[in-house]
């Protein structure tokens, strides 16, 4: 039984490698055939020589926009709040009108000082005259020198209760030009802190507060290692760091640009550098035509870190990461691929700059990286890169 079954098996494989020799036979390429021994041909990449040119490289910090102005908008007088005749959040102007203080008090306070004033005149005349008529007396004997004084002194009283009556009337108006508040600079206006019909304090209540908003500060913080580092060659560059601000060019840009695109300048540095944390406080001025910078924002600025120099800028896209390194890949004249470790440094002008690693006249790997490897043949495109990305 056994042998039956073995015998059967045998005949089954006999009759499919009958089937299946000839079926290689006619698929397989033959013998010495130059299709199957033919290599892929090389991949095609692009690449191009790095940028070398003149370049400062910056050194980037955090920090924050202040208005360059801020001013809390109190009363001068105590009174009741009439009218608010702004609108809260809005851009105002210097000179906008901003509150009304009830001014039917005020009136009447300027009225009683203007009838004193025509009081305090009167007795100054009456007294003028009495005084005159007696130095005429006195020369004919026909008055006594004492009653001649008491008339100059009655004279002087009235002078001088005269000259508190105007003052008296320009306080009054004064007061009534306090009733009327309007804006003391141009900028955004906060809500309104009180509304119509409470009673204002003079120089106590907070009415509103205007921040302005163009030009506008940024203010950062450097540590002492770059403090050091601009001392140094604050002469060779111009340093506005050492000279308490002036002209160092900066550029700055929010949270939500890849790029810095708004330009300022340095303007002022505190004169020492913090004990506790060892950094100083730097300011930077910038225009704010459109509005779009605000107190508060955070940003990140860009100041010029080194002495102009001759640098090497590569696209980002052309870096390759390996483990902790940083690294290139190079092509030689017969199209083989090799790698070079770099040093990178910051962004300038859409390049990353190449501190350590490259000449510049390396022909570098910029588009195709995942389809070479150091030791394998490439087929070249040379291109030209622009001189800045931006």
């Amino acid at each position: 039984m056994p042998t039956t079954i073995q015998a059967k098996r045998s005949a089954a494989i006999r009759r499919r490698l009958a089937l299946i020799v000839p079926m290689l036979l006619l698929t397989g390429c033959p013998e010495g055939s130059d299709e199957a021994a033919a290599p892929p041909p090389p991949p095609t990449v692009t690449v191009a020589h790095p940028v070398v040119r003149e370049i400062v490289e910056d050194d980037e910090f955090v920090g924050r926009f202040e208005a360059t102005d801020s001013v809390e908008i109190r009363a001068r007088i105590d009174g009741y709040l009439s009218s608010v005749h702004f609108t809260d959040g809005a851009l105002v102007d210097a000179g906008d009108l901003l509150f009304t203080i009830d001014q039917r008090p005020f009136e009447a306070a300027l009225r009683e000082a203007e009838a004193a004033v025509n009081s305090a005149d009167a007795v100054l005349t009456y007294t003028r005259d009495n005084l005159a008529r007696a130095e005429e007396l006195i020369a004919n004997g026909n008055i006594s020198q004492q009653t001649v004084d008491e008339r100059r002194q009655q004279y002087l009283v009235a002078e001088a209760n005269a000259a508190a009556a105007r003052a008296a009337v320009e306080q009054a108006r004064l007061d009534l030009e306090y009733t009327t508040i309007f804006a003391p600079i141009s900028g955004r206006i906060d809500e309104k802190l009180i509304s119509e019909g409470n009673l204002v304090e003079a120089n106590a209540t907070v009415l509103t507060t205007i921040v302005s908003l163009d030009p506008i500060y940024f203010y950062f913080d450097i540590d002492e290692r770059s403090f050091l580092a601009y001392a140094r060659d604050a002469r060779a560059r111009g340093s506005a760091l050492q000279e308490g601000g002036g002209s160092v060019d900066v550029v700055v840009h929010l949270s939500d640009e890849r790029e810095p695109l708004r330009q300022g300048q340095l303007n002022f540095s505190e004169n020492r550098l913090d004990e506790a944390t060892g950094t100083m406080r730097v300011r930077a001025i910038f225009p704010n035509p459109d509005k779009v910078l605000q107190p508060g924002l955070f940003g990140r600025i860009n100041v010029p870190g080194s002495l102009p120099y001759e640098g090497i800028l590569i696209p980002d896209e052309a870096i390759v990461s390996d483990q902790q390194w940083r690294l290139v890949y190079v092509v030689d004249e017969s199209g083989m691929v090799g790698s070079k470790v770099i040093r990178p440094g910051p962004r300038i002008d859409g390049y990353r700059v190449v501190r350590e690693g490259l000449t510049g006249d390396e022909i570098i790997v910029i588009n195709g990286l995942l389809r070479v490897r150091p030791g394998i043949q490439v087929t070249p495109e040379l291109t030209e890169l622009p001189p800045t990305r931006n």
